[in-house]
């Protein structure tokens, strides 16, 4: 059977950890539990993208300081709250910091899938782009100061023979600039070439 997708499980209670683990592993969930907070940040850029499920009060770093720090990095990873009886009030401020649901203590196992379930299907897309616009970003990192500045230019709409001018080189070196801007780029076109950087937010549409 197809894995739903990968869910996180993060509590400081080994028996709440190995019975979640239980739960979500039946229902076709790929499973990776964290005792802490911290435990999983340290692990989280090495992570496929998948559902957070933390408890809010937890020793060290809760579930708050969690979705603070997960907010700051803007991970795209959809975070579900698990609050005891009578922590409204701090679900409601991990709804505040991001947190797509919450749920109490003790909850029914079919809503837990649910939500998961739900999480994971609206911020996949959300996910896929931002992991799009760091490969873009990924790319641009390889250009040379020359290189960025003649991209630049190209999608500014300037043609060679003005990028040269504004720069004091031969239109025939701008060109080969201009070639491995493409390469590193990997656009076939100027028209493509213009799609990445808009992705990247060089260009705002």
């Amino acid at each position: 059977m197809a894995s739903k997708g990968q869910v996180y499980v993060i509590d400081d209670d080994e028996a709440m950890r190995e019975s979640l683990d239980f739960l979500l592993d039946s229902a076709g969930f790929d499973v990776t539990l964290f005792e802490s907070a911290m435990s999983f940040l340290e692990a989280l850029p090495g992570l496929a993208f998948g559902s957070v499920v933390s408890d809010v009060r937890m020793p060290g770093m809760d579930g708050l300081e969690l979705l603070k720090r997960m907010k700051a990095n803007h991970s795209p990873f959809p975070v579900l709250i698990m609050t005891g009886h009578g922590d409204i009030p701090l679900a409601v401020e991990a709804m505040k910091l991001g947190a797509v649901d919450f749920l109490e203590k003790p909850f029914e196992d079919d809503r837990l899938i649910a939500m998961i379930e739900t999480a994971l299907r609206q911020a996949e897309p959300a996910a896929k782009s931002e992991a799009v616009a760091q490969e873009i970003a990924a790319r641009i990192a390889t250009l040379s100061p020359r290189e960025r500045q003649v991209m630049d230019g190209l999608i500014a709409g300037l043609s060679n023979k003005l990028i040269a001018r504004d720069y004091d080189i031969s239109p025939r070196t701008i060109e080969v600039y201009r070639a491995n801007v493409m390469t590193k780029m990997q656009a076939n076109s100027l028209s493509e070439l213009v799609r990445l950087a808009m992705r990247a937010g060089l260009i705002k549409d």
